[in-house]
């Protein structure tokens, strides 16, 4: 019997509505400039509220207030490049939180391999469906879209594991 454990990538997405229109930012990936929701991975002593808030900041330059879960998603992407550019299998649980987003903060600069932030219309992002990051892009918003939102005390982050 193998002693490895399988342990999916846990990440984080900011969907963020304004005016008919969703934000997303183009980033430089293994694969080229791809779309993808403000986005990351969950960092050791992090809740995943306070992940989606640093992402979000990190990602697009915007103070990001969650306000609601849209959803969790588990995502098996086959022939995923990693941080290193290696492929493989890889597997994201993805927690996806709707909210606001201020102003660009003056000075602040974009995330290490984050070329922009768009903004896009619902057929605009189903459109650019080719040059997404994964297909839990356009399914995060097609979920917002639709009106899913739970609340954020959904997720608990037990007090003894010394975080929230």
């Amino acid at each position: 019997m193998s002693t490895d454990r399988w342990t999916p990538r846990v990440t984080v997405a900011a969907i963020i509505e304004s005016q008919g229109r969703y934000l997303l930012v183009e980033e430089q990936t293994a694969d080229g400039l791809r779309l993808n929701n403000p986005a990351g991975h969950l960092e050791r002593g992090e809740t995943p509220e306070q992940a989606v808030v640093r992402e979000a900041l990190e990602e697009s330059a915007r103070a990001f207030v969650p306000e609601a879960l849209v959803g969790v998603y588990l995502a098996r992407l086959q022939g995923a490049a990693d941080e290193a550019g290696a492929r493989s299998d890889l597997t994201y649980l993805r927690f996806a939180f709707a909210g606001r987003a201020g102003d660009v903060l003056p000075g602040r600069a974009l995330d290490a391999g984050i070329e922009r932030t768009l903004w896009l219309t619902l057929a605009e992002v189903r459109a650019s469906a080719s040059r997404h990051r994964s297909p839990l892009v356009l399914r995060c918003i097609e979920d917002h879209a639709a009106g899913r939102r739970y609340p954020l005390q959904t997720l608990v982050t037990h007090p003894g594991l010394g975080l929230a």
